[in-house]
């Protein structure tokens, strides 16, 4: 069994990448995500003019983590320094860069390609700043940005996605069309983290891109959709926290996953975690690869349209007696769950089969056959 994969038509020793962040945004820190087992690592954004970054510009809740770090503290031509001290170990490195316009696009990739670097990653959907709404979201825009990244080099050129458009499917077949070898999504979402009551101040003081668990939802809904609409591989990007997490993107269609908040809050510990659960359950269930269960879940993701309406209702199997939880007494809102002696039973005649309680046990005692 190998968790290896090829992407963009790099081998990968696993589908870990480390995001582009503040986790990468030099060699060093490069170095420490590859020790640890990322199987490639997405710097840094990369700029033509360095902004400083202001102060404070992280915060985090028990969901994830808004920031409002903009780009690389580090120029252009300090960069080779700084890839060339992580290629020399051979690893796997894909430059992240931002341009505004296609001349300087193709200006920043053909300098990163000649810094040694595996891939490009177009860094165009950042939700503060100067807002996602100025590049990915113009179709025409996208198209000219990636198709003279792609053309200026030799090397795979990937685009990165936000979830804030209208037009998604219709982006990604534009980017595929100019030649882009793979989409990455989502990147973080336009945020305020939170209010300080007491003070009467928001807790960072601009919008930021949230990051986290909180996302995930948003981060497999756009990972399918693009799965679905184009050919090229795609790597998915939020709240991964662990292998089950690895492995729902995977099976919506991800080649690869890239992490980021999770191993700031948690440690780089969280990557080799990840890969020794994911190995161990492919294993257990027959899987000789990644290959084998990309796209398995696809099959089940239908139109509304499509959707028949059968009369399901909630079971349960087994017994309980809802001690320490009751939660799916408390979310009917229909009243068809109850307990009689002591014991959780389901009155048929209410249930409409929503599903919510079956989502809530921890026991997965409840179930809809659909």
């Amino acid at each position: 069994m190998s968790l290896s994969v090829n992407f963009m038509g790099i081998k990968l020793n696993n589908p870990i990448i480390v995001a582009a962040s503040p986790l990468t945004g030099s060699g060093s820190m490069i170095r420490k995500a590859i020790d640890a087992g990322a199987g490639a690592v997405v710097t840094q954004t990369i700029i033509n003019e360095v902004r400083p970054n202001v102060r404070p510009r992280i915060a985090a809740n028990s969901l994830g983590m808004q920031n409002i770090e903009l780009y690389s503290d580090l120029t252009l031509e300090e960069w080779e320094r700084e890839i060339y001290y992580v290629k020399e170990k051979g690893a796997v490195v894909i430059a992240n860069i931002l341009a505004h316009t296609p001349s300087e696009m193709a200006y920043m990739a053909k300098k990163v390609e000649r810094f040694g670097v595996d891939a490009i990653e177009l860094g165009i959907s950042i939700p503060h700043g100067e807002g996602v709404e100025l590049l990915i979201s113009d179709i025409e825009r996208l198209y000219n940005l990636t198709k003279m990244a792609v053309d200026s080099v030799k090397i795979p050129v990937m685009v990165k996605f936000s979830p804030n458009v209208s037009n998604l499917t219709a982006l990604a077949k534009v980017v595929e069309k100019a030649g882009a070898s793979a989409i990455s999504a989502i990147d973080t979402l336009r945020s305020i983290l939170g209010v300080d009551i007491d003070k009467a101040k928001v807790m960072l003081p601009t919008y930021g891109g949230y990051s986290g668990e909180g996302i995930r939802p948003i981060a497999l809904a756009t990972i399918a959709s693009i799965s679905q609409a184009v050919k090229i591989p795609v790597s998915g990007i939020g709240g991964i926290e662990n292998y089950k997490n690895v492995i729902e993107y995977i099976m919506l269609g991800a080649s690869t996953v890239q992490l980021c908040t999770s191993l700031i809050m948690n440690g780089y510990g969280k990557i080799r975690e990840i890969l020794v659960d994911l190995e161990n359950w492919l294993e257990q269930k027959g899987y000789s690869s990644l290959e084998d269960i990309r796209g398995q879940a696809l099959v089940s993701l239908k139109s509304f349209e499509e959707i028949s309406i059968e009369p399901y209702i909630a079971k349960i199997n087994g017994k309980c007696n809802a001690e320490n939880c009751g939660r799916c007494i408390k979310s009917c809102m229909y009243d068809a769950i109850s307990l009689n002696n002591d014991i959780i039973v389901i009155d048929d005649s209410k249930c409409t089969g929503c599903g919510l309680c079956v989502s809530l046990c921890e026991k997965k005692l409840l179930f809809l056959d659909w």
